[in-house]
């Protein structure tokens, strides 16, 4: 299997979305304490689940390296926005502080995992799984 990076952090993400439908709240919880705009965060939590669904199964089930590559960047480009806009409707430097972070280390760590991937299979050595 080519891209086992970004194969198994897409995994990961799947898992993620499916959270999402499970438990909505979880995002309103980590942003705000106000329960008005936890409630508005749900459809947003949803979206997300979605989102990342779709392009989840593009990377696991891709089977050209630039498709792979073109969803992995869409990763990493939702997650950054993700960030910036949740960063915005936090209501304390805690909470921003931890939406950022956890949104950019994952950004983070999917271009790490697409750089490795891409660097591999360039060389002919892709890892396999």
């Amino acid at each position: 299997m080519t891209f086992p990076l970004s194969r198994t952090l897409s995994t990961v993400t799947a898992s993620y979305a499916g959270y999402c439908f499970v438990d909505p709240r979880h995002l309103g919880r980590m942003v705000t304490t106000d329960p008005v705009k936890r409630a508005d965060l749900d459809v947003l939590a949803h979206t997300f689940g979605a989102r990342d669904f779709a392009v989840s199964s593009v990377v696991v089930f891709g089977r050209s390296p630039k498709t792979i590559t073109a969803a992995m960047l869409l990763r990493i480009a939702f997650d950054v926005a993700d960030g910036l806009i949740l960063a915005a409707e936090t209501d304390s430097d805690e909470a921003r502080t931890r939406v950022l972070g956890l949104a950019f280390g994952w950004a983070a760590l999917n271009t790490l995992a697409l750089v490795i991937d891409r660097r591999r299979a360039r060389k002919g050595r892709p890892i396999t799984v």
